[in-house]
């Protein structure tokens, strides 16, 4: 009867800890993290290959969506529109990263939502792609303002919430 006890407050614990670690979020980067580097060459072709890390100095509005997922689409699209509203000085430089597995319909989609081509990614290996791995995006795509140092500062961002950050 004794071991039984014992059992029993172990298996307690365990289901107890079981739920603490399901709290966590998982859901991609988080505040304070580093963003990992990744290099890309830009949609509009004769660009050169560009690297996240060649930004460092500047604030970057990280953008992941793609064009089958309408709620980032249509955020990708109304925070590429806000930042186009800005001066030419304005420290912030978007970049977008398009997961989509046809780079023609990437194409027309950037056209039609009139989004700035020379900041604009298509990776056409989706949830294969190295940068969706290390930026966690199976649960979802996101957003990300990096400061000058590459560290994430905020995430998920409305452009509402932008232009609080930009002010």
């Amino acid at each position: 009867m004794k071991h039984v006890k014992w059992i029993f407050v172990v298996l307690l614990i365990s289901s107890l800890i079981s739920f603490v670690e399901k709290d966590k979020p998982t859901g991609g980067l988080n505040v304070g993290d580093v963003a990992p580097d990744f290099s890309m060459s830009a949609a509009s072709h004769g660009q050169p290959e560009q690297s996240l890390s060649r930004m460092r100095g500047r604030y970057v509005l990280l953008s992941f969506w793609a064009c089958y997922d309408a709620h980032s689409r249509v955020q990708n699209a109304e925070l590429s529109h806000a930042l186009q509203q800005l001066t030419p000085e304005a420290p912030v430089e978007m970049v977008s990263v398009a997961f989509d597995p046809y780079a023609s319909v990437f194409e027309e989609t950037v056209r039609t939502d009139r989004i700035t081509a020379a900041a604009c990614f298509v990776d056409t290996r989706g949830n294969d792609s190295g940068i969706y791995r290390k930026y966690r995006l199976k649960r979802g795509f996101t957003n990300y303002l990096l400061d000058e140092r590459g560290v994430i500062i905020a995430k998920n961002l409305s452009t509402a919430d932008l232009s609080k950050y930009l002010n």
